[in-house]
């Protein structure tokens, strides 16, 4: 253990890596749809079906696994699951037809469920309880990045090398990252056991509860929108390839930006504030959408203003459900990635039923619906001020 000081010391450069992989395995569809509608001979609704049958499996995936592998040492649990999504994409690339790569996609998620809430957990074990807020928003930085970089890469791949390309640029990305994190996670780490009376607990707390259910209204209403970004924009306004990459790139540069901000500013203005600021940043943009569709450059800068507060607003509930039972963090954080993907299902179901139906303007609409209910969640879940330290 000579060199776990420095092992440690970039542990969570390593987790952070590691859900860029997850982000761009569970996003990837969203930038290449075109590319799997022609390859595989379907409907690009039913190329978007990709992301909701995965966001399904990823939703009951989370805590299941969660509760099967809680006793499992963290460096052997996470490499293994990196390991898993990196052959998990390069078996997509030789995928046949569109049932072989839904099955391929389905078994790998089911197993990279885990990633997400257990790299989070794993960061509560590596740093000190005044770095923890600020380390899990780091982390999540890697869900920035594989909207700021994967997507727009992926897009400009599939148009050009075709989708099979694609998937094996990320399958080769997984190979790199299980090779940081096996080297640099330290051994030994192991979080408490959930049980089913971890869950009890759970179900018994009215904030855990709310705070759940903002996740899943942030994110449905996301993904109404998002999943058919690219061919809404080619619909809309006539956007090409480059144009809509480069969309993509605007809409994850802005949101590593708000998570960087939200990192540097959580600590001192508290999870609660910082939450409230990054999801009316959030409604905002969503808004915008809705309000100028059909003009490309005022729907880039609509898409900006969401950006900042994508990834932002979900790592502020990760640390919200900490705070509020450091104790059920482990169940707590497993279940925040379930409700958030039951949201990307939900929302992807939402806007592929109105996209079929070339309700193309209505998508923006459905959405604002859903995050003007997770901002007045958000504005219930105030913290008494006996308990505001703990928000």
């Amino acid at each position: 253990m000579e060199n776990a000081p420095a092992a440690r010391r970039f542990a969570p450069t390593a987790l952070m890596l590691g859900n860029l992989v997850t982000g761009c395995s569970v996003l990837a569809p969203a930038g290449m749809l075109p590319e799997l509608a022609s390859g595989l001979d379907v409907s690009i609704h039913a190329a978007g079906l990709l992301i909701t049958f995965g966001a399904i499996v990823l939703c009951i995936g989370s805590p299941l696994t969660a509760w099967l592998t809680s006793r499992i040492e963290r460096r052997i649990l996470l490499t293994t699951t990196l390991a898993a999504l990196a052959l998990g994409n390069l078996a997509s690339a030789f995928a046949p037809d569109y049932a072989s790569l839904l099955a391929i996609r389905l078994v790998m998620l089911a197993v990279g469920a885990l990633y997400t809430p257990q790299a989070a957990g794993t960061a509560a074990l590596i740093v000190p309880a005044e770095r923890r807020g600020s380390t899990i928003a780091y982390i999540f930085l890697g869900w920035s990045l594989a909207a700021a970089a994967g997507l727009p890469l992926i897009t400009l791949i599939a148009s050009r090398y075709g989708w099979r390309a694609a998937y094996v640029e990320i399958g080769a990305l997984g190979c790199v990252s299980f090779l940081f994190l096996l080297m640099r996670l330290p051994g030994g780490l192991k979080g408490a056991p959930v049980d089913l009376k971890t869950w009890a607990e759970v179900g018994r707390s009215r904030i855990i509860l709310l705070l759940l259910a903002i996740t899943m209204l942030q994110m449905s209403g996301q993904f109404v929108v998002f999943t058919y970004m690219g061919p809404l924009l080619n619909k809309l306004t006539g956007a090409g390839p480059d144009a809509i990459g480069l969309v993509f790139a605007l809409y994850g540069v802005c949101g590593f930006l708000g998570l960087v901000i939200a990192t540097r500013i959580v600590d001192t203005a508290g999870p609660y504030r910082t939450s409230v600021l990054f999801t009316c940043l959030l409604l905002a943009g969503m808004t915008g959408w809705a309000l100028v569709a059909g003009t490309l450059v005022l729907m880039a800068v609509a898409v900006a203003v969401w950006g900042l507060g994508f990834a932002s607003t979900n790592s502020m509930q990760q640390v919200r459900l900490v705070a509020a039972a450091p104790s059920l963090a482990s169940a707590t954080v497993a279940l925040n990635t379930s409700v958030l993907y039951i949201g990307q299902a939900v929302g992807s179901a939402v806007g592929g039923i109105l996209f079929a139906r070339e309700q193309l303007h209505m998508l923006g609409f459905v959405a604002v619906g859903f995050v003007v209910l997770a901002v007045i969640l958000v504005i219930v879940t105030r913290p008494r001020p006996l308990a505001a330290a703990k928000a």
